[in-house]
């Protein structure tokens, strides 16, 4: 198995641990910081600072000026569909809905990049990994909990998870030519910034600075989660097949779920069986005959 491959399925695993955490942990922060656009926008400003300080710390700063103009637009469609828009519908929908509801919708995102990973990245997708995914659902539909009405939480929950599955192929591809710290930060930071111009717009920019102490605490303890997170996703995905890297990260769901005291007894090693078997089949093939198409770029950070 390729050594790359091996590093990748690793730090999903590590993400899926993290996501768990950050959702449940978010929803908390919600209620800290009653307005979800400024909460978020507050916490991804955090991320963004904290990942041009790492970029910066690495000695990687000269090659910020690296990437060809194409791949520039790719970085700032990142900041888009990835760290702006559906960030302000997540947290718009969490506080409509649960914790863990939120939490199944967003690992319902395997299926999506499946969809699209296999046509625009060539990623294969045969009867193992087929039967890997049927298992994965499973799995989340046991763990749950499924919603049992769709209202407008939940659909904007699931259109952020639509646009985070978009971001997850465009960052694959761009993933094998720039460093994935500056793909974070094009993520995170370009992000920000769009979310700020939003605040600006909507008058909602004096209520940033108005936040206290207490409330800063609520933004930057998640803001430390999701940092964790967003680093070790993109080099997972520098890694890894997107297919395998979201399929592992639906373990966070059951996590979630876990804190939230919300399921039953005996529920959760069943859930988390399926789980762990659909990601396993999904790896399969990959894991016999080595990464498909293995980054070009060679990690800044291992």
């Amino acid at each position: 198995m390729s050594t790359t491959f091996h590093r990748g399925a690793l730090l999903a695993l590590a993400i899926a641990l993290v996501s768990g955490v950050s959702v449940y942990v978010a929803k908390l922060g919600t209620q800290a910081v009653p307005d979800p656009f400024v909460y978020t926008t507050a916490r991804n400003l955090v991320v963004g600072l904290a990942l041009l300080a790492v970029l910066a710390a690495s000695g990687r700063g000269a090659r910020l000026s690296a990437p060809r103009r194409g791949e520039w637009a790719r970085l700032g469609l990142l900041a888009l569909v990835g760290g702006s828009v559906p960030f302000l519908l997540f947290f718009w929908g969490l506080t409509m809905t649960s914790a863990p509801t939120a939490s199944f919708i967003q690992k319902t995102q395997f299926l999506w990049v499946s969809g699209l990973a296999v046509p625009l990245l060539g990623e294969a997708l045969g009867a193992w990994q087929a039967l890997g995914l049927l298992a994965l659902l499973a799995g989340t539909l046991v763990m749950g909990p499924a919603p049992t009405g769709f209202g407008p939480g939940e659909g904007l929950v699931l259109a952020a998870t639509l646009l985070w599955s978009v971001e997850v192929v465009l960052a694959r591809g761009l993933l094998r030519r720039v460093p994935p710290t500056l793909g974070a930060l094009a993520r995170m930071g370009g992000g920000a910034v769009v979310m700020l111009a939003f605040l600006g717009a909507s008058g909602r920019l004096g209520e940033l600075f108005a936040l206290d102490a207490g409330q800063w605490l609520w933004v930057i303890g998640p803001a430390l989660l999701l940092f964790g997170y967003v680093l070790t996703w993109y080099h997972a995905l520098s890694r890894a097949p997107a297919t395998v890297v979201t399929s592992i990260l639906t373990i966070g769901a059951p996590i979630t779920a876990l804190l939230n005291a919300g399921v039953a007894s005996g529920t959760p090693l069943l859930g988390l069986s399926l789980l762990a078997a659909g990601a396993g089949l999904t790896a399969l093939p990959i894991l016999r005959r080595g990464a498909a198409r293995p980054a070009t770029w060679v990690p800044d950070v291992a």
